[in-house]
């Protein structure tokens, strides 16, 4: 199976594959409205502004697994990140992205990329792990995504290259995506 047998449902739109999206850069993101790391979408946001015109994609997939972090409606989490950030970029329907219930894309994407470690020079990363080791303890073993906004940046020929976690700005991945674009 490639990323690109994938199917997935924009926010509004009918169910597709990701087959549209060959021969694009895509960094696909598990986003939350309320969450500590919700202001990446302006980074993010700013990505995409930036390396659209030579073929980036970014997916977004709202997920409500962590802490309930992602509440309302598929609409209401559009117009929040589209009303406060000013996200131009394709958002899809809220789902999960971690154990069972997860989407298969996300299940395929930490098949390919498993967890690194948070980085640690990252301010809230020590919260972060604190937090984790408090109240989802569970999350931190495996592979499976820990928080929101963990990112994956995905090459013009469907190959998962690389896995950003949320302590890793968007800016701050502007290398690697360039050396894909």
């Amino acid at each position: 199976m490639t990323i690109y047998e994938f199917k997935v449902k924009p926010n509004g739109g009918r169910r597709k594959t990701l087959a549209g999206y060959k021969g694009k850069v895509l960094l696909i993101v598990n986003i939350a409205s309320k969450c500590g790391f919700t202001p990446q979408l302006e980074g993010l946001q700013k990505l995409y502004d930036q390396y659209k015109d030579k073929g980036l994609e970014i997916l977004g997939f709202p997920c409500n697994q962590f802490a309930e972090q992602t509440p309302g409606t598929n609409e209401e989490v559009q117009n929040f990140c589209r009303l406060n950030y000013g996200v131009t970029f394709t958002i899809f329907e809220k789902g999960d992205v971690r154990g069972e219930t997860a989407n298969p894309l996300f299940k395929y994407l930490v098949e390919q990329q498993g967890f690194g470690g948070f980085n640690t020079l990252h301010p809230t990363a020590a919260p972060l792990m604190k937090a984790l080791e408090e109240n989802f303890p569970e999350y931190l073993e495996g592979d499976d995504i820990k928080w929101n906004f963990t990112k994956f940046l995905v090459d013009r020929k469907g190959n998962v290259v690389a896995r950003f976690e949320p302590t890793t700005n968007p800016e701050d991945m502007a290398f690697e995506i360039e050396k894909l674009l």
